[in-house]
């Protein structure tokens, strides 16, 4: 039977719609969401229409401002005060998350801290460095454990990394990109866990990103800038496309792996 203009001008906009929109209908949490990276994909992720909810620790003007933007977009936000170093509140926010939308598709690991320090270091602060791998590590991990059995089959877990956990370019970064590295390696494995469920685990590492944390106005920067075969800083959008990929219907068969965002990082 010969479809109608009407018909033919709905499934278009339908295709559209599911083109320009392809997590409409999906919820996603992102922890660290309030500033720099996870600010960014949270942005993203709500433009492509998923409903977005972010953990932040502190920054409660930065996280209103966020949640605004992601509501402006159409689509539902969520902002949660939560300590990424304690196990017990990132489960909560887990499980708070998937109460408020009453479901979750896209689980994004992006809140971290950096500290640095030599291991010969006498003055480390080794509180700091145990605070750190509570974050970065004990975090993920967590969120991990308690979104497992909420996720949806199909789901998405996009952790983020660090270029520095494949090649360690400094001196005093081996306590950070050991935090990076034992999350790339537990995604590998989380892979295999989760996958007869469709449920897909990778890891987005970053090179030299403009942010609060490594501003390209820093005096280290035009060094970091001229490792890139690209001589200049990425964007946090620049991640935040690459986690929209991953968290998106054509990532499907993309599971363990990592890619490198880093503008061709030469050492």
């Amino acid at each position: 039977m010969e479809r109608t203009s009407q018909e033919r001008t709905s499934q278009a906009r339908t295709a559209q719609a599911r083109t320009s929109r392809p997590l409409q209908g999906k919820t996603a949490l992102v922890t660290g969401g309030s500033r720099g990276i996870g600010a960014a994909i949270a942005r993203r992720l709500a433009g492509e229409g998923a409903n977005v909810a972010f953990s932040y620790a502190n920054a409660e003007d930065r996280a209103r401002t966020v949640a605004g933007g992601i509501e402006a977009q159409g689509v539902g936000a969520l902002a949660v005060r939560a300590d990424q170093g304690d196990a017990a509140q990132v489960t909560a926010l887990v499980q708070r998350v998937h109460r408020h939308f009453g479901r979750l598709d896209i689980l994004v690991n992006s809140a971290g801290v950096f500290v640095t320090g030599a291991v010969d270091d006498a003055q480390a602060d080794i509180g700091a460095f145990e605070r750190q791998h509570a974050v970065n590590v004990g975090g993920v991990v967590a969120a991990v454990r308690a979104a497992a059995p909420l996720l949806a089959d199909g789901g998405r877990i996009v952790s983020i990394g660090t270029t520095g956990a494949l090649r360690a370019p400094f001196p005093g970064i081996g306590d950070y990109v050991a935090t990076k590295a034992a999350v790339a390696a537990y995604s590998r494995a989380w892979a295999r866990d989760l996958g007869a469920r469709g449920i897909t685990v990778n890891v987005v590492h970053p090179g030299a990103i403009d942010t609060d944390m490594n501003p390209a106005t820093a005096d280290h920067a035009p060094a970091l800038a001229g490792m890139a075969a690209l001589g200049r800083y990425g964007r946090p959008e620049d991640i935040a496309g690459a986690v929209a990929f991953l968290a998106g219907p054509d990532a499907g068969y993309i599971t363990g792996t990592a890619i490198t965002v880093d503008g061709g990082q030469l050492t």
